[in-house]
């Protein structure tokens, strides 16, 4: 099985938090863990063992998540959207 999604997702993670320290383990049967190195050097489990597509999605809403660009054209849009009351 490769793990290029979840160590991506832990890099995005790294970008998103500002914290370097944050890395993935695999086990043994294949299964991922996310990790925290603390100030002492030891490593704090953040997460429980998860296959591939749970790790991705767990790390994707892990921390601090980063704001959707909205353009000035989406806002007019709903501005409209919200101006239209529905028909009854």
């Amino acid at each position: 099985m490769r793990s290029t999604r979840a160590s991506a997702a832990v890099d995005r993670l790294k970008r998103r938090s500002g914290n370097p320290d944050y890395s993935m383990v695999r086990s043994a049967d294949g299964l991922f863990y996310l990790t925290l190195m603390t100030d002492s050097g030891d490593m704090e489990r953040l997460s429980p063992s998860l296959e591939q597509d749970e790790f991705v999605a767990y790390v994707n809403a892990y921390g601090p998540q980063t704001p959707k660009k909205v353009s000035k054209l989406d806002v007019a849009f709903e501005k409209q959207l919200a101006k239209k009351k529905p028909a009854s």
